[in-house]
């Protein structure tokens, strides 16, 4: 098992770690790659289950790494993953009302939450990325638009602007 400690030293970035335990399915694909490397077909066999969609989550609040294993001749190389961290240290402060804010991001599976999402999306693409004038834009507090960012597919919080990933 791997010990190496992830320290979150910014409030937003608990969404996507409360995202991915929030999720029976995610938890089971974490806790299979905490003894060691497996590819996507190894999981899916022991978890009779689709783990793609878990290890894309995963892969985004970066708690798996991943390598290329050899194969033996003859067959194509895969993907095998592992998990990057087995310990927590949160080292931040913020007001209850932005801790309340963020688990409210991290939880719930409401529509108003995509549409503000859409907005910053919009926004980002017609050129305001600056966390503060999208806050001020948007009249949210910058923690509620960082929790956002951290729990959509297609925003990336890079220091103090967003951008759209790359996929």
């Amino acid at each position: 098992m791997n010990n190496r400690t992830r320290i979150v030293n910014d409030p937003a970035d608990l969404v996507p770690l409360l995202q991915v335990f929030k999720s029976d399915s995610h938890k089971r694909v974490f806790s299979s790659l905490l003894n060691g490397w497996r590819t996507e077909d190894e999981l899916k066999e022991m978890l009779q289950e689709d783990i793609y969609y878990s290890l894309d989550i995963l892969k985004k609040t970066g708690l798996v790494e991943s390598k290329w294993r050899m194969p033996e001749p003859g067959n194509t190389p895969q993907v095998e993953y592992h998990t990057c961290y087995s310990k927590l240290r949160a080292d931040f402060q913020c007001s209850i009302s932005d801790m309340c804010d963020l688990i409210r991001i991290a939880i719930t599976d409401d529509e108003a939450l995509r549409d503000v999402a859409d907005t910053m999306e919009f926004e980002v693409k017609n050129g305001n990325s600056s966390v503060q004038n999208l806050s001020r834009t948007l009249n949210q507090s910058p923690t509620f638009l960082r929790g956002i960012a951290k729990r959509s597919q297609n925003l990336v919080v890079k220091g103090h602007r967003f951008e759209l990933s790359k996929k």
